[in-house]
C-alpha cells in the first residue's frame, strides 16, 4: 500500500505542480495536454533539484503548498471519501476534515516527490468528446526496474479551471482505497473521531524526515 500511495503522489505532484518554469495555461488546453506538459516538467525540476532529491522538507512542503492546491480539488476528493457521512456532518466538520486529508495528502505527495530520480510519463489518446466537463486522462509511469506503472487522472472542469479529484494506480481509485478507512473510523468515533485520527497521523508524519531517492 505504501509503495501505491508514492506512485498516486508521484502522478498527482506532476498534475499539481505546473508553474515551476511554465507559462500560466491557456484555458482553451485540453486537460490530457496540460497534464502531459506539466508532467514532463515537474519531473525534470525535481531531478536537478539537489534540494528535493536530499530531502529538504521546507522546500519540498512549500513547494506542495503552493503549487498543488490550485490543481486538485480536496473538498471533492474528501466529500467522495467521506460518502454518505459527509453529509451527515456539520460544516465545521466538514472543514476540519477537508483540512485534515489535505495535510495527509500533501505529506504524501512531498514524501513522493523527493524520492522522484529516474522516472518517466508516457500519456494514452484520450477519449473525451470536446464538451465533456469530467474526463479521464490515462498515462504510465516508466521506471528503471519492473514494468510500467498504469495511472489513471479524474479530471473536471471547474470554474477555476480543469482539476484533479482522484487517482487511479493499477487499477485502484485513491477515493474507494481511502472510502472504507473513512467509513471504519466512522463507526468507531463518528466524524470527530475519524478527523481526530488524521491530526495524529498527521503530527507523526510531520515529525518524521522525508525520505529520498538516495536512501
Amino acid at each position: 500500500m505504501t509503495l501505491i500511495k508514492q506512485l498516486i503522489a508521484v502522478a498527482t505532484v506532476a498534475l499539481a505542480t505546473s508553474a515551476l518554469a511554465a507559462p500560466a495555461p491557456s484555458a482553451n488546453e485540453a486537460p490530457d495536454s496540460l497534464v502531459k506538459r506539466i508532467s514532463t516538467e515537474v519531473l525534470e525540476t525535481a531531478k536537478a533539484d539537489k534540494d528535493i532529491q536530499a530531502g529538504n522538507q521546507k522546500k519540498v512542503m512549500d513547494l506542495v503548498e503552493t503549487k498543488i492546491l490550485p490543481y486538485v480539488d480536496f473538498q471533492r476528493m474528501t466529500s467522495l471519501a467521506a460518502g454518505r457521512y459527509w453529509r451527515e456532518a456539520t460544516p465545521e466538520q466538514q472543514k476540519q476534515l477537508s483540512a485534515e486529508f489535505r495535510t495527509l495528502l500533501i505529506f504524501t505527495y512531498s514524501g513522493a516527490l523527493s524520492q522522484v530520480k529516474d522516472q518517466t510519463v508516457d500519456f494514452k489518446p484520450m477519449r473525451a468528446s470536446p464538451g465533456d466537463t469530467e474526463v479521464e486522462v490515462a498515462s504510465q509511469v516508466n521506471v528503471q526496474r519492473g514494468e510500467p506503472i498504469q495511472l489513471k487522472y479524474r479530471v473536471a472542469k471547474t470554474d477555476a479551471g480543469w482539476k484533479i479529484y482522484d487517482i487511479n494506480v493499477l487499477g485502484a481509485w485513491l477515493v474507494e482505497a481511502y472510502k472504507g478507512t473513512f467509513a471504519s473510523e466512522i463507526s468507531k468515533g463518528g466524524i470527530d473521531g475519524l478527523i481526530k485520527t488524521l491530526a495524529t497521523k498527521n503530527q507523526k508524519l510531520a515529525s518524521k524526515p522525508l525520505k529520498t531517492a538516495n536512501k
